[in-house]
């Protein structure tokens, strides 16, 4: 977090190109991807048949404890404590970049409509489109945020060290359980890391030129008589 904004927008900037190529081969149905799509959700679906117990503790972490709501729970409680203490254009910048992450992701689900995995024999279901994984996508973009939000009031040492790792657990992991579920194809879930991952440093690079403060180098940023 220690970056410039021209470093984010940079990076913003590879994903999304990334993520555009990635989409492209989706949608123009790519062999290559399809392929590795289907046999990797094959060999996942017939594990996650055969081992129901496993089964279920994806279905609670990936229905509970990372499901998208979960994740905007965490936004929220976030964006409520910015504003308390009075850091109100942060508080509405991280408010409008979930939103925008849902908007993104939603449209992209209507406008490339791929089908989800089908099974004859689900171990779980889901709604919409697949292409991306929601789940995915919301997790990155909170987990992204929260951290950002942590480095810039000084968080350091063993906690910054704690966070990331809860972080890191957090996205790889609500993307493992969409796949051990069958719910996704790994193209689907790999989007949504990098379409969040993108819209999280879009939103830091665009802060930082709206608030040249708004990149914390270790140091605690104070906006007005908040935080």
């Amino acid at each position: 977090m220690h970056s410039s904004p021209v470093t984010f927008a940079r990076t913003a900037a590879l994903f999304a190109v990334v993520s555009g190529v990635l989409a492209a081969l989706v949608v123009t149905e790519w062999g290559p991807l399809l392929s590795f799509d289907r046999s990797s959700a094959s060999r996942l679906h017939r594990w996650a048949v055969a081992e129901p117990g496993l089964t279920h503790t994806n279905r609670v972490l990936s229905d509970w404890v990372w499901d998208p709501w979960t994740m905007r729970a965490l936004t929220a409680a976030a964006v409520v404590v910015l504003w308390l203490r009075r850091s109100r254009l942060l508080a509405l910048w991280v408010a409008a970049t979930s939103l925008v992450g849902s908007v993104v992701q939603q449209g992209l689900k209507a406008v490339v409509g791929r089908p989800r995995p089908h099974w004859p024999d689900p171990v779980d279901s889901a709604h919409y489109a697949s292409f991306p994984s929601g789940h995915a996508m919301t997790a990155t973009v909170t987990c992204g945020l929260l951290l950002w939000l942590l480095r810039r009031h000084g968080t350091r040492g063993a906690a910054w060290g704690a966070a990331v790792l809860v972080a890191a657990v957090s996205v790889a992991g609500v993307g493992l359980t969409r796949l051990w579920l069958g719910v996704h194809w790994s193209s689907d879930v790999l989007a949504g890391w990098l379409l969040g991952a993108g819209l999280v440093a879009l939103s830091i690079a665009t802060y930082g030129r709206v608030r040249p403060s708004g990149l914390v180098q270790g140091a605690v940023c104070r906006e007005g008589s908040g935080v």
